[in-house]
């Protein structure tokens, strides 16, 4: 039993951020170890980059660890 985690996968299958930066142009300047939380990256960094834009960039919505915790608690209670 798996529950999906955007962040882990993107890691894994594109350790580079090709495909985030090819849809989310504003994050083609972030180095490669932000490229999928990019939430994390300082914010003296974010001078560095080319885009404006990722200086807006917002904070997660979703709690990845919270939310997985809620699904699993989901299922273990419905297949007792």
């Amino acid at each position: 039993f798996r529950i999906f985690n955007p962040t882990t996968q993107g890691k894994k299958f594109d350790p580079h951020g090709n495909y985030v930066k090819e849809h989310v142009p504003e994050l083609s300047d972030i180095p490669k170890k932000f490229i999928h939380e990019p939430w994390l990256y300082q914010q003296d960094d974010l001078i560095k980059t080319k885009s404006s834009d990722f200086l807006k960039y917002p904070d997660p919505i979703v709690d990845l660890k919270e939310s997985r915790q809620r699904a699993l608690d989901a299922f273990k209670s419905i297949s007792k």
